[in-house]
């Protein structure tokens, strides 16, 4: 479940709340009553790791694209002869 920070615009309190994706934001400070923002914040999901994507997506698309190419030189090579 994801942690949402907030702010309240009146009372300038920051707290965080874990909530699931589909329910609805908070609206009110419970401290004060004012209106709160939902705040931005930086994600924590990081890639690590040698080539995550050149192992695993780049290699099978370049391989495809150097088929297809050697594919078409056939072909016109054989369309000439």
């Amino acid at each position: 479940m994801p942690i949402y920070e907030y702010e309240c615009k009146k009372c300038k309190k920051y707290f965080e709340v874990w909530q699931k994706i589909t329910e609805e934001p908070l609206k009110i400070c419970k401290e004060c009553g004012g209106e709160l923002l939902k705040l931005i914040s930086e994600s924590s999901f990081i890639l690590k790791g040698t080539g995550w994507y050149v192992t695993d997506y780049a290699k099978k698309e370049k391989d495809k694209k150097d088929k297809n190419s050697k594919e078409k030189d056939k072909d016109i090579a054989s369309e000439k002869a």
